[in-house]
Order: structure tokens, then sequence, then C-alpha cells
């Protein structure tokens, strides 16, 4: 049997997604910017992409720029904002446990002689309202704030967090990395105040290479990249036609029916800590229901290192992480897993078992039944 419990790091795309990919590379391959039919074929998959994108966040489609992927939104969100605003201020606020697409190009801009204040989170994953709002200083301009926690899906309360920064300073921008969490929630910019906001496709059953940035039309900000002025000079190049159409169509997908994808991957979310927490010496790092991410649970394995029971695992057709995804060829102890008090003795010995819409409870039961083999065995290798 093969079970892939690793979703937060990619998914297998949709049918629907792959058959439009195709016809995108085969069919409808024009330029868009070509002027011919041809082109303005391929430009259409582009304008119903961010028509669709945009009707399920409840914005305008041309508050949509479409990147290849969560990493590139992220980077043209903050690097580009913060330069684009120097003048009124070089303060910025995130997280100690940001995933390290928002990390690094936060420790960029400190090299640039922005200052970075990087807030605490409790045990659970959640920050403070009021370190915060202390935080804020007359020279902040932008906050960034992950809406889901890649590794252990801590959820932060976005609405409550954007009041706390507009009534200290309204012009202060917020930033939500939304790439674990698009798809799953019901997210309205508007209403929740958030200003920019980064999404990828292939966390949501989409292709690889494509994502997007929501901006806000009030938000001042540079392009990342200059070229033949695509997308309103807002990401220059040749579009990336079959990722875009691809991820209109997985986004589509996943906002219909929304209720009913998300009570699924909550029931196996909580089967799965069930079932877990039937196992001696294994603690559950995610929390239960509605409390947390309804895709991703963390889980720490005493006596046993991480990567030792990723790939004996892996042997019996069962894939999970030990980490975020992207930092996996960098390994180091995850900054997550120390901001929320894990123990010392369980830093290297944490999985995290992330769903997706072809998931069951059947592949949570063989994948329980494999760790009680496997579990006893290994932790006497290990000791021995």
């Amino acid at each position: 049997m093969e079970v892939y419990f690793d979703n937060s790091a990619t998914t297998r795309v949709l049918e629907p997604v792959k058959d439009i990919v195709v016809k995108t590379m085969t069919e409808d391959y024009g330029n868009p910017s070509a002027r011919h039919k041809k082109g303005m074929d391929a430009e259409q998959y582009i304008k119903e992409a961010a028509e669709i994108i945009a009707g399920t966040l409840k914005v305008s489609p041309k508050e949509i720029v479409f990147t290849s992927g969560g990493s590139e939104s992220n980077n043209m969100a903050l690097i580009e904002t913060a330069i684009a605003n120097k003048r009124a201020g070089s303060h910025i606020i995130s997280t100690g446990i940001e995933h390290a697409s928002v990390y690094n190009p936060l420790a960029f801009l400190e090299e640039q002689g922005f200052s970075v204040t990087y807030l605490s989170v409790n045990a659970h994953g959640h920050i403070s309202l009021e370190e915060l709002e202390a935080a804020i200083r007359p020279e902040t301009i932008l906050v960034s704030i992950m809406y889901v926690n890649n590794e252990i899906g801590a959820v932060q309360p976005i609405e409550a967090i954007s009041r706390v920064i507009k009534k200290k300073n309204p012009a202060i921008l917020f930033h939500v990395d939304a790439i674990q969490a698009y798809g799953k929630f019901v997210i309205r910019p508007k209403r929740q105040g958030i200003d920019l906001l980064s999404v990828s496709a292939h966390k949501i059953h989409g292709p690889k290479g494509a994502g997007f940035l929501y901006i806000d039309q009030r938000v001042k900000i540079k392009p990342l990249i200059y070229g033949g002025g695509q997308q309103r000079g807002m990401r220059s190049g040749t579009e990336n036609v079959p990722g875009i159409a691809g991820l209109g169509v997985a986004a589509k997908i996943m906002y219909t029916d929304h209720a009913g994808k998300v009570k699924s991957l909550l029931e196996i979310k909580d089967y799965m800590i069930d079932r877990l927490s039937e196992i001696s010496g294994v603690t559950v790092n995610s929390l239960p229901g509605d409390l947390s991410a309804p895709q991703i649970v963390s889980a720490s394995f005493s006596g046993v290192r991480s990567e030792v029971l990723l790939h004996a695992l892996e042997e019996k057709g069962v894939y999970v992480s030990s980490g975020s995804a992207c930092s996996s060829n960098h390994p180091a102890v995850s900054g997550t897993l120390k901001g929320i008090g894990v123990k010392p003795e369980l830093l290297d010995s944490t999985l995290r078992f992330s769903f997706g819409v072809y998931n069951t409870k059947e592949e949570v039961d063989y994948c329980i039944h494999v760790l009680n083999e496997l579990l006893p065995v290994l932790r006497r290798y290990q000791r021995g």
C-alpha cells in the first residue's frame, strides 16, 4: 500500500488540472502577449484564472499578480514593499516561526539597513497580540505573519492581528503568507485587513511553478522583475499559462463544496491524532479540530531520529516529512519546534503528516500499523 502524507510539501494534481495544463501546452500554446488568435486564446486563460481567484477572495482581478510560486510571492511582498516604502520607515515585524521564504528575505532586508522584530509564540504556536502591539514603532512600515504554520498547523488570529496593527497606524502594511491556508480557509483580505497575501498552486492540488500575490490596490510596491511590462508592469516576463490555468482550476475546485472538503480533512486529521496518541512515547504537537489547520499533524517520537523513521516509513510505502520541504537540503533544528517549547531531546525526533483530498482513514490505519511495527525495533537499535 502506498500512502502519501506529505501534502504540505506538494500535492498530486487534480485530474481537471492535469487536463488543462496539457491542453495549454499542446493546443492553446500561444504567447499571451501575441496579437493573433493563439495569443488571445492564451491570454483568456490568464484572465479566467484571475477572475476565479479574485472570486474566492472577493477582491478585484486587477489585484492578483501571478508568480512562480509561494517563495517568489513572499520575496516580492517583503523586499519590494519594504524598498518602496523606505521613506516612511525601516522597521518590520514578523515572527520566529516563519517559513524560510519569509525569514531569508527579512535577513536580506536587515543587511540593507532595515530592522526586524521577531515575535515569540506560545506552546501552541500563537503570537501574543500584546507583544505585537508593544513592538509597533513610529517607523514600522510592514508586518508579515503567516496564516498557518507549515510545520505544526498553528493558525494565527489574522483579523485580530490586523486590528491591532491598523489601530496603532493604518499606514502599516500587513502581509500574510497564506501558502498553507489558501484552499483550507475562507479568506477575505478586505474584511480581514490583509494588504498582501501569498499563495502557491502546488499546495492545493495545482501545478508546481505557479502562484500569486494579492496586492491591495492602495499598496505602494515595486516590481521584482522588469522587462516587457506583462501583468500591468508588476511582473514582467511571458506568463506561465499552463501553470496559471491549472492554478485557476485548482482554486475553483477547492472552493467548490469547500466546507465538505475541510470537514473531510478535519476528520482524517483528528483520526490521525487519536491513533497516534495510542502509541507509547508519541507526543502530538498539533491541536485537534478547528483549533489548528485541517491538514497538518506534527508528532514527536521519543527514542528515534526523525530521518531514520522517515526512511523506515518510506520503505513501507508511507511518505511523510521531517520538516519544511523547502529546507530539506539544509537540515537544521526547527525554529518552530524550539519556539513552541518542544523538549530538546525531541527536536530531532519529529515528523509532519499532512493530508490532501485523496487521503483516507484506511491510509491512517496502515500508517499506524507500520509505526507500531517499526518503533520498537528502531528504538532498540538507537539505544544500542
